[in-house]
């Protein structure tokens, strides 16, 4: 791993969030990605070669382990963690896609020509739809591997000792002892509260998006609607200060046409 280049998409990601999505890929980094790689490794290891049967079978003991642990818990959190970060890539790719057309515009027209974003980095059009789309890509796959964690091993439990039953080629019923049941269970445990933790985050996150997305727009379409109410008010005073304009000038090109063929009438 290049801890260089994964820096640095970690701060372009943390760049284009919001405040939960800042929380969630702290939570991700620190209490996930660093807990697996400096600890949770370790935890595992070679964990096939420490499960243990009660018997001398040929292939017995590799059938049983295949049976209970079809996918190790450190592989499948691997999996998990590269899918669940994926769809933040999402967004880095959409906001270079901006940069890109900017710069060609200005290649195009020159430096002063009006820009086609007031800013790329700005969640607004196309640009919020992939940051939500996103949000709801992350919480699917979070969703899911719960799901078959909860699945496989039976409510995240790991248990000190299982029975291999009816499985070829171990006879009858076979006894099959785990290595660390209580240190695996813990990190079990963790690794899981991390990952609802995300899930609830980016919940928030879909929330405040939308909830503010209606907020702007709901301002837009009052500032709108005062706009054309004020316009509809000036025009109707000008036209009708023009109106009384008009029969003022009518009036009195009637009392001068009436002076001229009666010079000699008074006004009363």
């Amino acid at each position: 791993m290049d801890w260089k280049t994964f820096q640095g998409l970690l701060s372009g990601v943390n760049k284009y969030s919001t405040a939960f999505g800042r929380i969630w890929l702290s939570v991700v980094f620190v209490f996930r990605v660093l807990v697996y790689v400096v600890a949770a490794e370790k935890v595992w290891g070679d964990e096939q070669k420490d499960f243990d049967c009660n018997t001398r079978q040929p292939g017995c003991t590799n059938v049983c382990y295949d049976y209970f642990f079809p996918i190790s818990h450190i592989r499948l959190w691997a999996l998990q963690l590269i899918f669940v970060t994926c769809p933040s890539l999402l967004v880095i790719m959409h906001v270079a896609y901006r940069e890109e057309r900017e710069k060609k515009n200005r290649v195009k027209y020159g430096e002063n020509c009006s820009k086609l974003y007031s800013n790329t980095g700005k969640k607004h059009g196309g640009l919020w739809w992939t940051y939500l789309l996103s949000l709801f890509f992350k919480t699917g796959i979070e969703v899911t591997f719960l799901y078959l964690l909860h699945k496989m091993w039976n409510s995240f439990d790991m248990p000190r000792l299982v029975k291999c039953t009816n499985v070829d080629p171990c006879p009858n019923i076979v006894d099959c002892y785990i290595a660390r049941p209580t240190e695996k269970k813990v990190f079990t445990y963790f690794m899981v509260a991390a990952s609802a933790i995300c899930i609830v985050l980016s919940i928030c996150e879909i929330f405040y998006l939308i909830f503010k997305r209606i907020v702007n727009s709901v301002q837009k379409h009052k500032n709108s609607t005062n706009r054309s109410v004020t316009y509809s008010k000036a025009s109707t005073c000008q036209c009708h200060i023009k109106l009384e304009e008009v029969e003022n000038k009518a009036k009195n090109k009637q009392l001068e046409s009436l002076r001229a063929s009666a010079p000699n009438l008074t006004a009363i």
